[in-house]
């Protein structure tokens, strides 16, 4: 059996951690010479680099994060083990490491989250928000728990993940008040040349509102584009444009922006999605989020 060195693992550890072979030696009164030593000592046992250079910074590989948060995991566990062998009480929270879509409305990923956060025992969630294809990367090497998204896993990614649908909702339209009071009547026709804030084009909503108003004949102005629907809704709070967002947060986007409702369609239908390369939920976290979802959140907007 090969066994793992545990002092390695250490010294591979704290480089990680401070950022360089200097400031590790100094941590562990070690020569630098020999902290390097030692981590091709745990390359060559793992038979992967874990750190490629960029200029004069050491940067993780693809590995190295991946052995970084079992070392982290590992080291954590080490010291609850001296804190309960001391009489101290370990209070280690579970960790739940969550990557969003860029197009997730923030307000949607905070509702799916919320209930992870009011377990009996303690959460701790770490979210990573990226392009859907580069999340979908991270989880396949164990970086990450969890994917929340408003798409499936499509045919053509090269990852094992599996997609469990949370919930489904219609879409509202919103603006600031003016606007909304000026396009609500003889809604959806009046939408016909008024100014919009849509998402980017590879969106999926914004795929899904051009296919609406072509069907409604309507052609809007389009007076912006936004990547980070955070933002979109800012502008929308200022009264630049009219957005969408799901009904299934039209309370709270009218509170926390100040906007109202001029109109709502259910064939433009947005679903969200936990993706996760388990085909069965099991971390504790992830089933109270798939629970929460389907049985509360969603049943809002049925």
């Amino acid at each position: 059996m090969e066994w793992l060195n545990y002092h390695h693992l250490l010294y591979f550890w704290m480089v990680a951690r401070e950022g360089s072979i200097a400031q590790a030696s100094r941590q562990l009164l070690l020569a630098q010479p020999t902290i390097t030593g030692q981590i091709r000592a745990l390359e060559n046992t793992l038979g992967e680099k874990l750190f490629t250079r960029s200029g004069r910074n050491l940067v993780l590989t693809e590995v190295g994060r991946l052995v970084y948060r079992y070392a982290n995991e590992i080291f954590s566990l080490g010291r609850e083990l001296t804190d309960v062998l001391k009489g101290r009480p370990a209070g280690r929270p579970v960790r739940l490491v969550v990557g969003v879509s860029d197009g997730l409305p923030k307000l949607i990923a905070y509702r799916l989250l919320q209930p992870a956060l009011t377990l009996p025992e303690p959460v701790q969630i770490t979210c990573h928000e990226d392009h859907p294809e580069r999340l979908l990367a991270e989880l396949a090497t164990f970086g990450l728990d969890l994917v929340l998204t408003d798409a499936p896993v499509g045919p053509l990614v090269r990852v094992r993940a599996f997609s469990h649908l949370l919930g489904s909702s219609g879409v509202s339209l919103f603006g600031a008040s003016p606007l909304a009071a000026k396009y609500r009547k003889s809604f959806p026709a009046s939408l016909d040349g008024a100014p919009f804030l849509l998402p980017v084009e590879n969106a999926t909503l914004r795929r899904s509102l051009e296919q609406w108003f072509e069907a409604q004949r309507i052609r809007p102005r389009v007076v912006g584009e936004f990547q980070d629907s955070a933002l979109l809704k800012t502008f929308g709070q200022a009264g630049v444009g009219i957005f969408a967002a799901p009904t299934v947060i039209e309370k709270d986007l009218r509170r926390q922006y100040g906007v109202s409702v001029l109109g709502r369609t259910e064939s433009v239908i947005e679903r969200f999605y936990a993706i996760s390369v388990e085909r069965r939920l099991k971390h504790p976290a992830v089933v109270a989020i798939a629970e929460s979802a389907r049985d509360q959140l969603f049943q809002q907007a049925r």
